[in-house]
């Protein structure tokens, strides 16, 4: 590297219909498709300064992927979360996501690490959340009750 970190760019998700789940999530968060990305195997949104991409499952194959391709829905090994200005538009998005097909895994609730967030899931399976962060994310040893006590 050249002393300079990189920084994330892109980030890709496989999809049956890559204009379709594209679409589903400039429906539900307001993004603009980028026009001069499109081929027809691949759709791409600008997310905020970030640009989310939509690859046909022909890619998978374009990427020597093809043993990794999933058959039916795959397990979860990732997911992103997207940064809303307000506890109201988490519930905004859950209402939005629904209303375009998605469908809701876990409600709305207030995390342990100061952010109210919904967990959700989009027309193809793929898992994502809507946050809001309240303020500065809680120390993990001042966090009464943690989810890994339980463990």
């Amino acid at each position: 590297m050249s002393g300079v970190f990189p920084r994330l760019a892109y980030v890709n998700i496989f999809a049956a219909d890559p204009e379709g789940l594209a679409g589903f999530y400039m429906t539900v968060f307001g993004f603009y498709e980028i026009e001069s990305h499109r081929s027809p195997i691949y759709r791409c949104i600008d997310a905020g300064g970030l640009e989310l991409g939509f690859n046909a499952e022909l890619a998978y194959p374009l990427l020597n992927l093809t043993s990794r391709q999933p058959e039916g829905v795959a397990d979860v090994r990732s997911y992103i979360t997207f940064e809303v200005d307000t506890p109201e538009a988490v519930d905004a998005a859950v209402e939005a996501t629904l209303a375009a097909g998605g469908r809701l895994v876990k409600p709305a609730y207030e995390t342990y690490y100061n952010a109210r967030q919904a967990v959700l899931e989009d027309p193809e399976a793929n898992i994502f959340r809507v946050n809001h962060r309240r303020g500065p994310r809680k120390p993990a040893e001042l966090v009464e009750n943690p989810p890994w006590a339980k463990i």
